[in-house]
């Protein structure tokens, strides 16, 4: 298997909603993002499927090192040997992969957060740092095109959480704020609950309203701060942005029933909303 072939199968086998977005690139970018989403996709990984703090702490170390020498012009792992070739042109940066991983090594530090300024930053390392690197992969020339990826990766960050309250709970994870928590009277140890009635209340519906109003308001401020200049080329960011806030609604839609089970869309209906972006344009 070659690293091309390696990331494909990668980004092909998460069924995430990116995937879709990447169907409608030409090849060389796809190429590129394809092998950027899987970096991000064996750094995620190491978090969610190692047991171990430690050693999960041990497997981030050894890619902070791989991604070090892959700049250094040796990479040994199939994924960074698929990206290194598209660096250059689309300005991967060192930086920008450490971020990611610094973002995961935030998940073996806390489980927990006290404010939003807190949770923002662990967001604008696992979501905004890669809405700037995809934005530059789909082309952009505008400077305020960076400020729309960072924007629009917090919202899409903020709908993961959303929709993963109660996965993350069994995780031993709360994302949402502890001062919201305490301001809409809910408690961790009702989100932890593991049967019925799960940790559902007026209260949690009310504290779930507030955090999909924010993510709500956060895609509308994105999508307004792009330039008209680069709304052709970061189509693909905008159909991953339709398809997670088509999420958003959904679980809303189910008055957000999120701690018991996980609410997605179809694949069906994820490719037709790119689909109908790439037709439409927005």
């Amino acid at each position: 298997m070659t690293p091309e072939q390696y990331v494909q199968e990668k980004a092909a086998a998460s069924g995430s909603s990116f995937y879709y977005a990447f169907l409608f690139l030409p090849p060389p970018r796809r190429a590129a993002i394809t092998a950027f989403y899987a970096f991000c996709r064996e750094v995620d990984d190491v978090v969610d499927e190692t047991q171990d703090a430690g050693v999960a702490a041990t497997k981030l170390a050894w890619w902070r090192k791989e991604a070090a020498a892959a700049f250094a012009g040796q990479p040994s792992h199939p994924a960074m040997k698929a990206l290194m070739p598209h660096t250059k042109a689309y300005d991967i940066r060192l930086e920008h992969l450490l971020a990611v991983v610094e973002g995961c090594e935030m998940d073996l530090q806390q489980t927990r957060y006290l404010d939003y300024a807190g949770l923002a930053r662990y967001c604008h390392l696992v979501a905004g740092v890669v809405g700037e690197v995809a934005s530059g992969i789909f082309g952009r020339t505008q400077p305020q095109t960076v400020e729309y990826a960072h924007k629009l990766g917090l919202a899409m960050q903020l709908t993961n959480i959303i929709r993963d309250v109660g996965d993350d709970a069994r995780r031993g994870r709360i994302y949402l704020p502890v001062n919201e928590l305490q301001q809409f009277g809910v408690k961790a140890n009702e989100i932890l609950l593991r049967s019925k009635p799960w940790g559902y209340s007026e209260r949690f519906t009310a504290l779930m309203q507030f955090q999909a109003e924010r993510a709500h308001r956060l895609y509308d401020e994105a999508v307004a701060l792009l330039a008209e200049a680069d709304r052709s080329a970061q189509k693909p960011g905008l159909m991953m942005a339709n398809i997670y806030r088509a999420l958003l609604v959904e679980i809303e839609r189910e008055q957000f029933q999120v701690l018991h089970q996980r609410i997605a869309l179809t694949p069906v209906r994820k490719l037709w909303i790119a689909m109908k972006t790439n037709w439409r344009g927005h």
